[in-house]
């Protein structure tokens, strides 16, 4: 089955910077693919390439099968494409702005009102369809902004930042939809609220000075979340040197009021024998939690050193 997206091998440089550094990756149908990376990091220089706004020093970019520099009118009719800022027209009403971007689209004159009413029917716009967008709340003209890249129904959606400015309940409707829409096409998500991945996603990329650092699953991911340590809490005061005797504890901080946290080795769980061991000698076990490290945590990690500093 070919991949919705295929990128191999891609550099771009500029004046002797390389920006973009052997970058490589695909995305399948059904697929929600979150991609981050700090300022500077080559993620802006990746999406515009494969836009194809801006063509790569090295590399080739597929687009449902289609080589973007070969053939990138064809390639393009398989994006749909929303910026940061919603290319919305404030003075048409949604159901006008639809209709011009279909003939942008250049779908035929006839197919041109079945497309406009499905995109508003997936986008929930359907009671605003005569209403200028400038009369909308952000959250609707966000909603308009994802409805134009979907009009053509191309095989590929690219959302930078789609819930920048919204406030919560918004947020959570434009998730929604983003999730329904993956089911129907492979999806990029360009956002830098953390969380959002988590929410939303099915696979996370970092990408930092220019090079993939993380590929992997959100299930792979929360696997990486969590932390070497355990918090327990006990009603009578443990025996620390019986802890220290487990498999795989490494060290035991008191936090007072009978609370330990207590880090062990990557090997070891050793939360079974924790409390094993607290209900066999009577320590009264009231918590045991381990612990799990935030994304924010794995994202400064993994992008505080350079990729050219770790191969040293």
């Amino acid at each position: 089955m070919t991949s919705l997206i295929q990128v191999e091998q891609l550099y771009r440089f500029f004046a002797g910077h390389c920006a973009v550094n052997n970058v490589s990756f695909t995305l399948e149908r059904g697929e929600i693919l979150g991609f981050l990376g700090p300022n500077g990091a080559g993620k802006t220089t990746t999406m515009q390439m494969i836009c194809g706004n801006l063509a790569p020093t090295e590399g080739q970019i597929f687009i449902n099968g289609i080589d973007i520099l070969d053939c990138p009118k064809e390639a393009k009719r398989e994006l749909g494409y929303l910026p940061e800022v919603p290319p919305v027209y404030r003075d048409l009403t949604t159901d006008e702005f639809l209709q011009y971007c279909a003939s942008l689209h250049r779908l035929p004159r006839s197919k041109i009102t079945k497309a406009v009413d499905n995109a508003k029917d997936r986008c929930g716009l359907t009671e605003v369809g005569k209403r200028l967008i400038g009369n909308l709340s952000k959250g609707y003209q966000q909603r308009v902004g994802i409805a134009q890249a979907i009009l053509h129904m191309p095989a590929v959606i690219i959302l930078d930042e789609p819930t920048v400015g919204l406030d919560p309940i918004q947020i959570r409707e434009i998730r929604e939809l983003i999730r329904e829409l993956g089911k129907e096409h492979g999806i990029i998500l360009s956002t830098h609220i953390l969380p959002e991945i988590q929410e939303v996603c099915t696979r996370v990329q970092i990408i930092h000075q220019g090079q993939i650092v993380l590929n992997d699953s959100i299930e792979g991911l929360e696997r990486n979340m969590r932390a070497l340590s355990i918090l327990i809490r006990t009603q009578g005061t443990p025996d620390l040197a019986r802890l220290y005797a487990l498999k795989g504890i490494l060290s035991i901080d008191e936090l007072g009021e009978n609370r330990y946290r207590i880090f062990h080795d990557k090997e070891s769980n050793p939360a079974y024998a924790i409390a094993e061991t607290a209900v066999s000698l009577g320590w009264g076990m009231l918590e045991l939690v381990p612990e799990k490290r935030s994304m924010e945590e794995i994202f400064i990690e993994i992008t505080r050193h350079s990729p050219q500093t770790e191969g040293e």
